[in-house]
């Protein structure tokens, strides 16, 4: 038995043509009930009993919860129809994106990997002593608390330890903090009278599960308020200070992390032979978990929040999101489109929000105009890693237009520089993003916008995001015979190369991180793959002659699949054998300079030299008397006529 859809009209507030949905999803719908939360809870029993069950409601899901738990019975999916559809000011023609949501519901969604984190409740509290005493105190008895006293305060109870001292470093996430401390001063337990201190002293290091920072200054940490399990707040505000003892004592047990984000090392492009290139992902990362690692970067699980952007803005791909993973989030939008079509739709919008834009559409719903019934909600854990790749793969799957909702607390860094991006590919018209607070300005907006016409014969671009990229927009410039010209730090673009400069040393070949640079083994050639190219920049670092310049662009035809000769000149045959060696114009140039003047060529046999190939000159150079690789002449072997002859003489 296949999947049922159960749908409510929610006391008969949004009109449901259940024949329509079920025909364009492909699977089975209930009648359409009236009150399943309330008056036919009994109905919601025997459906819910049947098996594999999703229903069509967002509000109550905590009743159908609560109730497959009091059953014992798989616990159903959800969708909901009602606020972001039915509940509109265009209801009446919200059929085809009511079936688009179904089908979407109805996707299997991928397991974040995760790792587990065990927390044991030691606790690192930073402050002066009046306040931190007072928590300390109270925490105590739940956790094994430290206080980091910085001011002159001493302690009177010893149910916690006191340090006095200067936090110096603080790394690591919940369960796994690392301290290094200088200044610090132990307290003497034993004597009369106020504690006394040891003697200070510096390098001091230590480890925590949690940290609470009530110094009231700068931050120990980046984003503070995304570096899980440590806490801090205004020490003067006692409000705050008393939530934070409520959630620190939350942080013990085993937590699981999710694993955000995959590296894959080789594909890095941040370094060659110490030569730093592509910094995006360092310069991005809000938490700071991303640090150099020789060749490549290195990213800390417990510090990563898990914003994505790193992702978005990696060139080579190296740095792969995982929740969900690309391809999911391509599926995804697949579905809501081709349903949504199949259903008798024309022109759908994509709305992509997060938990902040879900909570706005529930509110314009509710008491406002609701979405447009061609604007089709997609809701992200998180939609600054929303990259051009999937902005021109969104046009690409038939969406007219692509809409980010974006919330006070987005990380806009990345969405901006990909936006920019995405629009220099599709244009401006189809892309942008939404920056209201106000759910009726949201909505407003929405129903005022402009709606360009679709992608006539939409694609499923797949692959890595490079790829996802150059498929999209292929199928969104259908018609364009010259490469798109692309804004300054793009991930994809030529190399320019002044010959004239340039005398072939192939340096930038052997540190191209992509090996869009190649050279030929046959003669003295530089070749090029655009399609491969990063635009990191290392051939232009490490170019000595300063001949290479970047071309931000993106070409679009088969020719940046193959390799382009940027430039060759004839090699240059060995004056001994004939082989084909170097290049000619640059032997010829240090024959010119260094013939006859330099003192190592002042005769005309060691400048011959400069002229041979390697095989050549080692020959040469060893028949030469000055060899300086020339050892004494080996002695004479002695046989057994020396002997004889010795002993006649004698």
């Amino acid at each position: 038995m296949g999947t049922k859809l159960i749908l409510c009209d929610c006391a008969g507030t949004q009109d449901l043509e259940a024949e329509k949905i079920a025909s364009a999803c492909g699977i089975a719908c209930s009648k359409v009930h009236t009150a399943l939360c309330t008056a036919e809870l009994e109905t919601a029993v025997s459906l819910m009993q049947d098996g594999d069950t999703v229903i069509a409601c967002g509000q109550e899901q905590d009743v159908f919860r609560d109730l497959a738990d009091e059953l014992k019975i798989d616990m159903p999916g959800f969708v909901d129809l009602r606020d972001r559809a039915g509940w509109s000011e265009q209801s009446s023609d919200a059929t085809p994106k009511m079936a688009a949501l179904a089908a979407e519901a109805l996707l299997p969604q991928p397991i974040t990997p995760s790792v587990d984190v065990f927390s044991e409740g030691t606790c690192f509290i930073v402050g002066a002593g009046e306040v931190s005493f007072d928590l300390a105190a109270r925490l105590s008895d739940t956790l094994a608390v430290t206080v980091l006293v910085t001011d002159d305060a001493s302690p009177v109870s010893r149910s916690f330890d006191v340090v006095r001292g200067q936090l110096r470093s603080l790394n690591g996430a919940l369960g796994g903090f690392t301290l290094r401390l200088d200044a610090l001063q132990q307290l003497k337990p034993g004597g009369r009278g106020v504690f006394t201190w040891t003697e200070a002293r510096d390098g001091a290091h230590s480890a925590c599960d949690i940290i609470i920072d009530l110094t009231g200054g700068t931050a120990f940490v980046q984003a503070p308020a995304k570096r899980e399990g440590y806490l801090r707040a205004d020490p003067k505000d006692p409000l705050a200070v008393e939530r934070l003892a409520y959630e620190a004592v939350q942080l013990v047990g085993t937590f699981e992390k999710p694993l955000y984000v995959r590296l894959e090392e080789t594909l890095c492009a941040h370094s060659r032979a110490e030569q730093v290139a592509c910094t995006n992902c360092l310069d991005i990362c809000p938490t700071g978990a991303i640090v150099p690692a020789k060749e490549h970067v290195s990213i800390d699980p417990m510090v990563c929040a898990g914003c994505g952007e790193c992702a978005a803005v990696c060139p080579s791909t190296a740095i792969t999101y995982e929740d969900p993973p690309v391809s999911a989030l391509l599926s995804r939008m697949h579905i809501l489109a081709r349903t949504y079509r199949r259903a008798g739709g024309t022109s759908p919008r994509l709305l992509v929000h997060d938990a902040h834009g879900a909570e706005m559409i529930r509110l314009a719903a509710r008491f406002g105009r609701g979405l447009p019934a061609d604007v089709i909600p997609l809701e992200l854990n998180v939609i600054s890693g929303f990259g051009h790749a999937e902005m021109l793969a969104a046009l690409a799957h038939g969406f007219a237009r692509v809409d980010i909702l974006v919330a006070p607390t987005t990380e806009r860094d990345a969405l901006d520089r990909e936006l920019v991006l995405a629009q220099a590919i599709a244009g401006p018209d189809g892309l942008s993003l939404i920056d209201q607070a106000d759910p009726d300005a949201m909505a407003d907006l929405l129903y005022a916008q402009d709606v360009p016409s679709p992608l006539s014969d939409p694609v499923l671009p797949l692959g890595n995001r490079r790829q996802i990229a150059r498929l999209s927009a292929q199928a969104l410039n259908p018609q364009a015979d010259t490469p798109l010209s692309l804004p300054e730090n793009a991930p994809y673009g030529a190399v320019a190369v002044n010959t004239d400069a340039c005398t072939l040393c192939l340096s930038c070949v052997s540190l191209c991180p992509s090996g869009a640079l190649a050279d030929n083994p046959d003669k003295p050639q530089l070749n090029f793959q655009q399609d491969a190219c990063l635009q990191c920049g290392l051939c232009k670092g490490v170019c000595p002659e300063d001949a290479i310049t970047l071309v931000p662009q993106l070409d679009l035809s088969d020719a940046a699949l193959s390799q382009q000769v940027l430039n060759e000149e004839e090699p240059f045959a060995c004056v001994e054998c004939g082989a084909l060696f170097g290049v000619k114009s640059t032997v010829e140039r240090i024959m010119e300079k260094l013939s006859g003047t330099h003192p190592m060529f002042a005769t005309s046999d060691k400048a011959r030299m400069i002229q041979m190939c390697d095989n050549c000159r080692v020959n040469a150079q060893f028949q030469q008397s000055d060899n300086p690789f020339q050892s004494n002449p080996r002695p004479k072997v002695v046989t057994t006529e020396d002997y004889f002859s010795k002993r006649k003489d004698h």
